[in-house]
């Protein structure tokens, strides 16, 4: 099963999956985006209408994956990005953001166990793969609620993976780099909205950032294409003994290199705004 299916990293999954495979159930918010599926996939893919901010969406869905039979993997993708000072960050904006990237992939997971734990008994193997982000191991301005929440996803994969341990369901937290996904072009469109809706003392203060992150923004279709998570999953999936957290990306790697060896005030020096 792979939730937020209809673009990037998710369609790459599903495609790889497929690839490999393996009979896939897919969620996406849009009847065009399940058709766009079943063109690309015909019967392999089983495309399920749910939507993370709805309950009744994700208990529809997790019960009729449930009704599916056994179910090998759940890979947690789906997830947004609300940019923006922190000091101005409409508060709705920041639980919707955590509603959709850290208590979603919960929901979700908790939605489909019954199925995962048939998986472990009968074939002896299930696996839950959460698409983190290298935004997980390090922070800096304008997207703090992104950050915030993939630092949340941390740990809950760590807790998630210890609790699971005794029933042998492996958990594996993949944190990609840069990668050449919608979400720059919806990126692009959410620093001109937080933008237009800033007062003029937040655009005085935050001007230069802002502008760095539109930047930031416009660079991301640079990034590594997403079939190249979608085989990293694909294998987090079929590996005996997978890693439990894997960067994707040579940009990744270096950073949490970086992170790992650099004392916490040269990190702060490295991700700090110059005025």
């Amino acid at each position: 099963m792979v939730t937020g299916a209809s673009t990037g990293i998710g369609r790459a999954s599903v495609a790889e999956a497929v690839a490999a495979g393996f009979a896939v159930v897919a969620t996406v918010r849009r009847p065009e985006d399940a058709a766009a599926l079943v063109a690309d996939h015909g019967d392999r893919v089983t495309p399920v209408l749910m939507d993370l901010l709805d309950e009744a969406s994700v208990a529809a869905a997790g019960a009729r994956i449930c009704s599916l039979g056994p179910l090998h993997g759940l890979v947690n993708n789906a997830g947004t990005a609300f940019p923006g000072p922190l000091e101005y960050l409409p508060l709705a904006d920041l639980r919707r953001q955590l509603e959709i990237n850290v208590v979603g992939q919960l929901a979700m997971t908790q939605a489909v166990l019954p199925a995962l734990r048939q998986a472990r008994e009968q074939d002896g193997d299930a696996r839950i793969v959460l698409i983190g982000s290298i935004g997980g191991r390090i922070a800096a301005g304008m997207l703090g609620a992104y950050q915030a929440s993939k630092h949340a996803l941390v740990g809950l994969a760590g807790s998630m993976r210890a609790e699971l341990a005794p029933w042998g369901i492996t958990v594996v937290l993949i944190e990609p780099g840069v990668i050449a996904t919608a979400i720059w072009g919806h990126g692009e469109v959410a620093a001109e909205s937080v933008t237009s809706q800033l007062p003029p003392e937040a655009l005085d203060r935050y001007a230069p950032q802002l502008e760095a992150m539109r930047s930031f923004a416009g660079r991301g279709h640079r990034g590594l294409a997403p079939e190249v998570v979608g085989r990293r999953v694909v294998a987090a999936l079929t590996q005996p003994r997978p890693a439990p957290r894997q960067v994707v990306g040579r940009d990744a790697r270096a950073v949490a290199v970086l992170v790992r060896l650099l004392p916490f005030r040269a990190v702060y020096r490295m991700t700090a705004a110059r005025s």
